[in-house]
């Protein structure tokens, strides 16, 4: 009752606002620009213009619509964590109902925007990317098992495959190399946040795992699943979708990604934790960065 209230006392642009901020527009940004990074590998030189468009464009508001059902559904969870309690759902700013509506419309249209004017694959897989991270992880995954961010990963990873998808019309194994690098990095990049925040997520209930095996056991996995990126990294060149500046670039943000895990598993502390929680959002931008510049340089 205290939500509805609060939430009828404020105009619609104020609840519009609110309904941006639970879009995580911050976080939807790296999603568009990897899955844009996968549409310019897809084509031989800039793709169509009104594609590449329509493709981002698409994702993006599908992308909100998950992040925002995400919210809805984690609201109370949400406002027990002091890095979550201001989203707008946990603060009772927007409504259960005007919540839901939104989502559903901004998804309905993003998915119309793809099926229209992309084609229907990338429509078809952005469907299942909403449903896995909305759903499959928020409901089942998350509240279950301590793994849940190396299983759920898998909608996280998805953007660059739906960009490669968007100007092909079908999934290479290039795609499958940009969504393998991004899937194996999911983890060591949310443990290292999990880490510092332990006990807010402690509060919180959900079985992460710093709460259920410790911060040195996730610091070790973490540093194991950095290794596993290093190798994942060098696939596009062995692959031939990139030359020998993206190899060169990918070898050093491996190399300090690789020092910063083996730190945090040595001598753990919440300072360094979030310099690696920092470096890793750094680090895959870089990294698609570079495969950018490689592919228009070669």
């Amino acid at each position: 009752m205290a939500v509805m209230s609060s939430s009828s006392h404020r105009s619609a642009g104020q609840r519009l606002g609110a309904f941006f901020a639970l879009c995580k527009p911050r976080v939807n940004s790296l999603i568009v620009f990897t899955a844009m990074i996968g549409m310019f590998l897809a084509a031989p030189s800039f793709p169509p213009f009104a594609l590449f468009i329509a493709a981002s464009v698409g994702i993006a508001l599908v992308a909100g619509a998950a992040a925002a059902i995400n919210c809805l559904i984690e609201q109370n969870i949400d406002a027990l964590m002091a890095r979550t309690r201001a989203r707008p759902t946990a603060r009772g700013e927007v409504s259960a109902t005007e919540t839901l509506t939104l989502a559903t419309f901004v998804g309905g249209l993003g998915l119309w925007v793809l099926h229209t004017f992309v084609n229907p694959l990338t429509m078809w897989l952005t469907l299942a990317t909403f449903l896995g991270y909305a759903l499959i992880y928020t409901v089942l995954l998350k509240p279950a098992t301590p793994m849940n961010i190396v299983i759920g990963g898998a909608s996280g990873a998805m953007p660059p495959l739906l960009g490669w998808s968007a100007i092909t019309g079908h999934v290479g194994p290039e795609a499958l190399v940009l969504f393998l690098i991004i899937f194996i990095w999911t983890p060591p990049h949310f443990w290292a946040l999990a880490c510092y925040r332990c006990a807010d997520y402690a509060k919180s209930g959900l079985p992460m795992l710093p709460v259920t095996h410790g911060i040195n056991f996730t610091c070790l996995h973490s540093l194991l699943y950095v290794i596993m990126l290093s190798a994942a990294t060098v696939l596009p060149y062995t692959l031939g979708m990139s030359g020998a500046s993206y190899l060169a670039t990918a070898l050093i943000l491996d190399a300090v990604f690789l020092v910063y895990s083996f730190a945090l598993w040595r001598d753990y502390s919440d300072k360094l934790a979030r310099l690696t929680f920092r470096y890793s959002i750094i680090y895959l931008t870089l990294l698609f960065a570079a495969l950018l510049v490689d592919h228009f340089l070669r």
